[in-house]
Order: structure tokens, then sequence, then C-alpha cells
């Protein structure tokens, strides 16, 4: 005769489970994550050999006892939003896709006169991964396919280069062609620039690799309206390579958040 189940997911004992009651003053937390991003957790947490509801509670529990700061992990939570994220654009898009004078909402600080200007540069969005001023790892980005946006992924990932793929040639010698032994441990998104990658619309000699978090150029005073950004962005000296114009500005707000605009982006007068 089979025992009837209670109510909860079945494990080794599921009337436990379903039994189970939290101690005084505790709280449940409940958050929407993608497919992607449930894979991962479930990955760590079967490696770990506990359930992912006790490795959440693990990474509060090595917060509230100081085994990690808030500091660090504000950190690493900026840098993966960073990373994996598109960065918005400025303005709202017509069906010619060029932008129109209406700002996106989620871009609102811009236009309140936070973030610092810094150029953004023509190439392709590639990560190193550094150890005592050596790279020990080059990843590249991959953007969801048209199938993978209509499932509602719209966010890149890295995925790692391989020295025998033709079509990573040129981010490998970028990356070879960085010097990186003043670069502080860790993982750097960089753009990978040079005479084979976009057009080498900076006509610069040699592949190379720019750290977004360590050498891109700075704007003092960057406008913040429609009309001042379009006529802006119009001549815009590149402070990476001079005698050459910017492609667009990307605003950095000092929690994190990013925002661009560029020159191309703007109807043709």
């Amino acid at each position: 005769m089979s025992t009837a189940r209670g109510r909860g997911r079945p494990r080794k004992d599921p009337n436990s489970l379903a039994r189970w009651t939290p101690p005084e003053g505790w709280s449940r937390l409940v958050a929407w994550v993608s497919p992607e991003e449930k894979r991962a957790l479930k990955h760590v947490a079967v490696d770990a050999g506990v359930p992912v509801a006790d490795l959440i509670r693990a990474l509060a529990g090595g917060l509230a006892g100081g085994a990690i700061t808030h500091k660090e992990l504000l950190g690493q939570v900026r840098k993966g939003r960073q990373v994996m994220e598109k960065i918005p654009t400025l303005f709202e898009r017509d069906d010619r896709f060029r932008v129109v004078d209406s700002p996106r909402p989620e871009c609102a600080w811009v236009f309140d006169g936070y973030g610092v200007g810094t150029e953004k540069l023509d190439g392709t969005n590639v990560r190193l991964t550094v150890r005592a001023g050596r790279i020990v790892r080059v990843e590249k980005r991959r953007n969801p396919s048209k199938a993978q946006k209509q499932q509602g992924i719209v966010d890149g990932w890295y995925v790692d280069t391989a020295e025998d793929a033709p079509e990573d040639k040129w981010t490998l010698e970028a990356a070879r062609n960085t010097d990186v032994s003043g670069w502080p441990d860790g993982e750097h998104s960089c753009e990978a620039l040079g005479p084979r990658i976009q057009g080498n619309p900076l006509n610069l000699e040699e592949h190379r690799c720019v750290p977004f978090d360590l050498h891109v150029p700075t704007y003092e005073e960057v406008p913040r309206s429609y009309g001042e950004l379009r006529d802006f962005l119009t001549e815009l000296e590149s402070r990476f390579a001079p005698g050459h114009l910017a492609e667009g500005i990307v605003f950095h707000h000092p929690d994190g958040r990013r925002a661009k605009i560029k020159r191309k982006d703007f109807p043709r007068r």
C-alpha cells in the first residue's frame, strides 16, 4: 500500500520538509531568476551537496557573519551587472532605429546630472582574467540569438575563446598585445580594438584590449540634452586615437549603472 505524501517537494523525507517550521523571526525571501541563473545555482548547489535554499542562506550567513563584507558583495554584483547586461541607449528609437527626443526612463539619472562620461570605443567586448600581472583567461561576449530573445533571454554572457578557432584569432592577438603587468588581479571587461576588428574606425596599427575600469578616456563636460548631444558627438574627437571621431559616450553612475549614446544613433541631417 502506498503512503500518502505530505505537501512539499519530494526529498528523502518529504513529510519532514512539509512540517518544518522556521525559527522565530525568520522571513522568506523570493526572487525571480532566469533559466540560466537557475541552472547555475543548481550546479553549485549540487557540487556543494546542499539545496539551493541552503546555498543562498549560506551567502546571507556569510554576509551577516562577516565572512564577506558588503563592499565585496556589492563589487561582485556591480561587476556582474556591468558585464552581463546590455547598456541601455539614452533615448527611445523610431521605426528606423534612430533615436528620438524621448529619454528612456531607466536613464533618467543621466538627465538629472549624475554620472561621468567616457569615450565609447568601437570594437568587440571581451573579458580578461588577470593573475599576478599575467592573463590566464580570455573570454568573448556572446549575445542571445533571435530564438533566445523570444524566450525572454535578453542579456549576453561570456564564453571562452579557443587558440585554434579562426574567429578568435584577432581577439587573442589583442590580448597578447595588451600589457597587464600593472592590472590588479581579477576579471576585467575590455574592448578589443585593432586593424581586423569592427573595421578599425580609429585606424589603429595593432590589436589591443582597453579595460573599461582602468584606461577608458573620460570627458569632463558632456551635454545631457538630445540636441546638444547630437551636436556634441558630430565633431567629438577621440581621446584614445586623436585625429579620429569618437564613436560615442558611455555615462557611468557611481552605483554601477551605465547608459550610452552613439553618433550614428541620431538621424542623419
